[in-house]
C-alpha cells in the first residue's frame, strides 16, 4: 500500500520548478539624477562648441575672442575692416584653360631634335619626358628680347634616361629642350607637357622650323586664342 504521507515520486508536485531570470542580471534604469547630470554635460559642451566655434565661423559673433585666435573668423568674412586679406603673390589667373601636349619622338643614332613652347613672362608649364635609351638633354629658353642665337640653359644632363619637372617662363619666348641620341642604337623619346604654352616650334636638321598652334584642353569649352 501507498503511505498517505509519503508524496508520490512521479507526481506533479515533483516536477521541477520553472526556469526564470534573476533579478539580479537585470539593470537597474538610470536614476533621474544621473539622466539630469549627462543631460547638462550635454549642453555645455555643445554650448561651448557653439560660442567658441560656430558663431565666429558662420556668424562672425565672437564674444570670448576665442574664434580670432584661431582664424575662424575669416571664414565668415569678419575682419577688423570687413574684408578677406588677399595675397597678391602665388597666383596668375588666366582666361582660358591650360593646354596639353603629347610628342614622340624617333632619335636613330647621332641624331638629334630640339623642342621649344611658346610662353610669355610668368607663365608656367609641368612635363615629364622619357627616353628608352640615353640621350643627352639641354634645357635652355631664348628670350624675345635677346640676340639671335642667344640661349638661357637650365639644365644640361650628358646622359638621363627621363626628366620630371615644372618651369616658370622668366621671360618672354621659346622654352624646351634639346635631345641627342649619342648611343648606337635608336632611341623613341616621349614628352608629356601642360601648361599656358600657345604654340610649339620642332628643329629638326636641314629642316625648317615646324610651328604648330596647340588648341588642345582638358576642357574644350574653356580654350581661348589668348590668355
Amino acid at each position: 500500500m501507498t503511505d498517505p504521507a509519503m508524496p508520490e515520486l512521479n507526481g506533479p508536485e515533483s516536477s521541477a520548478p520553472e526556469s526564470s531570470t534573476p533579478e539580479s542580471l537585470v539593470p537597474e534604469p538610470p536614476s533621474k539624477a544621473k539622466l539630469a547630470w549627462a543631460t547638462l554635460a550635454a549642453l555645455l559642451v555643445a554650448g561651448v562648441v557653439l560660442v567658441t566655434t560656430v558663431l565666429p565661423a558662420e556668424y562672425d559673433i565672437d564674444p570670448l575672442g576665442v574664434g580670432e585666435a584661431l582664424g575662424l573668423r575669416v571664414l565668415s568674412g569678419g575682419s577688423e575692416s570687413g574684408v578677406i586679406p588677399v595675397r597678391s603673390d602665388g597666383l596668375l589667373a588666366a582666361r582660358s584653360s591650360y593646354r596639353v601636349d603629347h610628342k614622340t619622338f624617333e632619335l636613330e643614332p647621332g641624331g638629334w631634335v630640339e623642342y621649344k613652347y611658346r610662353l610669355e613672362e610668368g607663365r608656367a608649364m609641368v612635363f615629364s619626358w622619357t627616353a628608352t635609351g640615353w640621350v643627352r638633354s639641354e634645357m635652355h629658353s631664348e628670350s624675345d628680347t635677346a640676340p639671335e642665337g642667344t640661349a638661357e640653359f637650365f639644365e644640361v644632363a650628358e646622359e638621363t634616361l627621363h626628366r620630371h619637372g615644372n618651369y616658370i617662363a622668366p621671360f618672354p619666348g621659346i622654352h624646351g629642350w634639346y635631345w641627342i641620341n649619342e648611343t648606337d642604337q635608336p632611341v623613341t623619346l616621349t614628352l608629356d607637357a601642360a601648361g599656358f604654352f600657345t604654340a610649339s616650334m620642332e628643329f629638326l636638321e636641314g629642316v625648317a622650323p615646324i610651328v604648330t598652334e596647340i588648341t588642345e584642353t582638358p576642357d574644350p569649352e574653356g580654350f581661348r586664342p589668348y590668355f
